[in-house]
């Protein structure tokens, strides 16, 4: 059964056409939260799918859309009417909202509902309201925090409330909801939120607004409540057959059968062109030279890396998590060389136009590279995808373990231990096989703050993280203010220097620098970011128009 399944697709069978039609915050109260069936549909409505979800990947320096380039963050063109900024704003407040009543009201049903029932449901609905806020205060800063429910009058007068002032209710929640909530489930259970869930969310919030002893603890309860352990295989955790893995803390589940599921055009921008698709959602050549050898060392610094061969003694999960040219690809040999205009098609056992070179198709991948994290053969067959979405997991919990000992100056084995953990994981050995894989052995802060950050950046891509990284790291400045580089155009491509012409220097952030490789690549895009202002979203024009109490963050 799929972590949270039934309760996520039981809700949307009934009103995925209707999302927002008359909330349940918005309905009658008096005849409402009168029994424990009431009360679950209450709680249910709070893990509609709307109000779920990391940051869009697109908003960081790993991914890039050839059809619409880059977006309002990345282009630096977010405003006060940023559609971006308002769909989060409305999507974690009607959650809060709708919280906030069934709170208000639950105690109506406590004569027919046994009191552990209802005080498992109150710690979902805190947790699932803290999360909401977790959300707005690391985007936004200062917001208005509600409590209870408020009155439309009442909600034209609200004011901001400071940023550290929410952390610490939120702080409070998350300690609260993780005292109430179980370990885990039965087998013949709704997969609902954990104890595991509470402290993680915790861990995150308190990792993503620089808290570290408070990251760093709930992190390790965490790793003691002994409930999760990294999945065998990196490559099947992504897939369907990783869906039941004790690595996830939180994911998402979908369906096509119960019309939960991306369709084909989503498909499409994400699979290869041989295959049927567009290639257009796909990885940066800095997400790509972020990937160390297999020494452990940068490109820029480690003699087995050859700019010929970008892919041969590298960290495995770049060819788990892009696919690597010249092998089997969704019923092809993937090679975007501007010289093969033919490829070998696995269906046919012949050769067939090659789609994915540019000198055959103008718009193959800009990049070169196409994703593979969390994608397969049915992606192709089928044109849609329900993978589960996974925005929480062990290694997540692990890495935040190290960084905050880190930056607590506690390095100690604990902290290698979780960062090596994640790093043995990849090259399929354990953690204490240390000859087999770059083990992390430096206890100086800054050699392993630098470490740290390129591992969260490796390990979790595409999954969107990278986006709060860069912000809470002060990197953005620098991150988003480079050109997104691709290969020339076939035409005056120098094949002799095919695919790279040598390394890009990569600073202490990770961040590669292209300059002394222009002649040879091409800028795709030129991105921008004000770090004047762009480190926090604007508050919605819309939303001050209706409540001029709400002041506006500097820059906006």
């Amino acid at each position: 059964m799929k972590r949270l399944s039934l309760f996520f697709l039981s809700l949307l069978l009934i009103s995925c056409n209707k999302l927002d039609l008359n909330p349940l915050s918005e309905s009658s109260s008096e005849n409402f939260y009168s029994n424990q069936a009431e009360l679950e549909m209450a709680v249910n409505d709070l893990y509609r799918l709307v109000f779920w979800g990391n940051d869009d990947e697109a908003y960081s320096d790993n991914h890039w859309q050839r059809s619409v380039g880059g977006n309002e963050i990345t282009y630096g063109t977010m405003d006060a009417g940023s559609g971006i900024a308002s769909t989060l704003w409305v999507n974690c407040y009607k959650p809060i909202a709708r919280a906030n009543t069934f709170l208000a009201n639950k105690d109506r049903a406590k004569n027919n509902t046994a009191e552990s029932v209802l005080l498992r449901l109150e710690a979902e609905a805190r947790l699932i309201r803290a999360y909401q806020y977790s959300r707005l205060i690391t985007h936004f800063g200062d917001v208005p925090l509600l409590k209870t429910p408020v009155s439309l009058e009442e909600s034209y007068k609200m004011t901001r409330t400071s940023r550290e002032e929410i952390l610490t209710f939120l702080f409070a929640e998350f300690d609260w909801a993780a005292a109430q909530l179980p370990v885990s489930y039965g087998a013949g259970e709704l997969k609902r939120l954990t104890k595991g869930a509470a402290l993680a969310l915790k861990a995150r919030t308190a990792l993503y607004l620089g808290k570290w002893a408070e990251a760093r603890d709930a992190a390790k309860a965490v790793i003691d409540l002994g409930a999760y352990q990294l999945h065998s295989s990196y490559t099947d955790l992504f897939l369907v057959s990783g869906e039941t893995s004790k690595e996830l803390i939180i994911s998402i589940p979908r369906s096509q059968e119960l019309s939960v599921f991306m369709d084909a055009g989503t498909v499409r921008d994400y699979i290869s062109r041989n295959a049927g698709g567009y290639g257009a959602q796909i990885p940066t050549w800095s997400l790509v030279d972020s990937y160390e050898c297999t020494d452990g060392l940068p490109i820029d610094q480690s003699p087995l890396y050859n700019p010929k061969k970008p892919f041969a003694n590298r960290d495995p999960r770049m060819t788990m998590s892009i696919v690597e040219f010249g092998t089997p690809w969704l019923g092809f040999s993937y090679q975007p060389h501007p010289d093969s205009t033919q490829t070998f098609s696995y269906k046919t056992g012949k050769k067939v136009s090659n789609l994915d070179c540019r000198a055959v198709n103008t718009f193959a991948s800009y990049t070169g590279f196409i994703w593979k994290k969390g994608i397969d053969q049915t992606w192709a067959d089928r044109l849609a995808a329900d993978n589960d979405i996974i925005l929480c997991r062990y290694a997540e919990i692990l890495l935040t373990y190290a960084e905050a000992k880190t930056e607590l100056g506690e390095i100690d084995a604990s902290a290698l231990n979780a960062l090596n953990q994640v790093r043995a994981r990849a090259y399929g050995v354990a953690v204490t096989a240390t000859g087999s894989y770059p083990a992390v052995k430096t206890t100086d802060a800054v050699a392993l703050r630098t470490v740290i950050r390129r591992e969260r950046r490796v390990e979790l891509a595409r999954e969107g993280l990278r986006y709060m990284d860069l912000i809470r790291w002060k990197i953005a400045e620098k991150a988003l203010t480079r050109p997104i580089v691709g290969f020339q155009d076939p035409n005056v491509l120098d094949r002799g220097k095919w695919p790279f012409a040598g390394a890009p220097v990569i600073d202490a952030d990770g961040i590669p620098d292209y300059s002394a490789l222009m002649g040879n690549i091409k800028s795709l895009a030129v991105t921008n970011f004000d770090k004047n202002r762009q480190y926090l979203w604007p508050i919605p024009a819309n939303e001050r128009r209706v409540n001029p109490n709400l002041t506006q963050n500097s820059g906006y």
